[in-house]
């Protein structure tokens, strides 16, 4: 065989081992082996969410704080050890809630399909199904994740988009993750529901440039607010501000409302107005009916659950998703 010709069999079975590992991720995945899996899954949701809707914005940020890290793998899950610190530990972690309620999905799910649903896909699902019982957009959830094996804090702090990263470095995560700036601004939307803490944003009103300033990107009168009812020091480390005051549990176009008149809680959404290209695309989305925000955020969301996934024979199924099969 020619140098050529070796060149192309070895790139087609590369294509094919590529299309293989893809097609493995669809929709329907368990219809066989767990044919009840996503009921399950949905019932539990629609059970206990009405009861807790502010979990909804915790498990939509676990989903995405997987999927940065390693691909969507279930690897923010795993617990720390004493050899290793886990993404659990890392600082963007600290403060996810949620985990006992995809441990008791796994517990159920184990019960009916011994060793067969990942924690990957219980944790893509419920975001799905936590943001549409609160009335958000339903998006479609293509299965047959696997779950990972490493899971490491420093790689959770390097990975994760902080709250403090200005336009550039956002983009440079995002892009690193297969993500354009249409995801960028729709994925951000997320925003319209949930609450944050206050040292993810203390920055912006009390030392933006290292000497004691205000971001002059935040609208000042928003951020005498915030210091005045909210976080009055600069090391308050327990309050929790809404990130759309007013409409936190609805979603709805008034985070990008509030982004346009500079009123985002953090840097990262403050960067949103500074690129023409998405802070037009924020504008379109204000002008337009919430159909059509719902509509693309969707389809951003299924874009990332597809992230660095892990299929076919590569990793395991966790029989318990905080703790990597011995």
């Amino acid at each position: 065989m020619d140098n050529i010709s070796y060149v192309v069999v070895i790139f087609s079975a590369l294509l094919v081992l590529f299309g293989s590992a893809q097609a493995d991720l669809k929709l329907g995945f368990y219809g066989q082996t767990c044919p009840n899996a996503e009921q399950i899954v949905s019932d539990f949701i629609k059970k206990h969410i009405p009861n807790s809707p502010t979990l909804a914005a915790p498990l939509l940020r676990m989903h995405f704080h997987d999927c940065f890290v390693r691909g969507c793998d279930g690897s923010v899950l795993i617990n720390s050890t004493s050899n290793n610190q886990a993404e659990k530990a890392g600082v963007p972690n600290q403060t996810l809630r949620g985990f006992d309620f995809i441990d008791r999905l796994k517990s159920l799910l184990e019960a009916a399909c011994p060793g067969v649903v990942s924690c990957a896909d219980i944790i893509a699902l419920a975001a799905r199904d936590a943001v549409s019982v609160i009335g958000g957009p339903f998006w479609n959830v293509p299965t047959g994740r696997r779950d990972g094996t490493i899971s490491n804090a420093t790689e959770a702090n390097n990975n994760i988009p902080a709250p403090t990263f200005n336009f550039t470095r956002l983009q440079t995560s995002f892009a690193n993750k297969g993500l354009n700036l249409t995801d960028l601004v729709l994925l951000s939307g997320a925003h319209t529901i949930g609450i944050s803490h206050c040292p993810s944003f203390t920055n912006r009103l009390y030392n933006f440039t290292g000497k004691g300033d205000q971001d002059p990107a935040l609208d000042s009168e928003y951020a005498a607010v915030l210091k005045k009812n909210k976080c009055k020091t600069q090391n308050d480390n327990t309050t929790i501000v809404e990130m759309d005051p007013g409409s936190f549990r609805t979603f709805d176009l008034d985070y990008y409302k509030l982004v346009l008149k500079r009123r985002g809680l953090f840097d990262t959404d403050s960067a949103l107005t500074m690129n023409s290209i998405t802070k037009a695309y924020v504008t379109k989305l204000v002008d337009g009916p919430l159909s059509e925000f719902s509509k693309e955020f969707a389809l951003a969301m299924e874009k990332m659950g597809r992230v660095e996934v892990k299929t076919g024979s590569v990793g395991e199924i966790r029989k318990n998703c905080a703790v990597v099969n011995s």
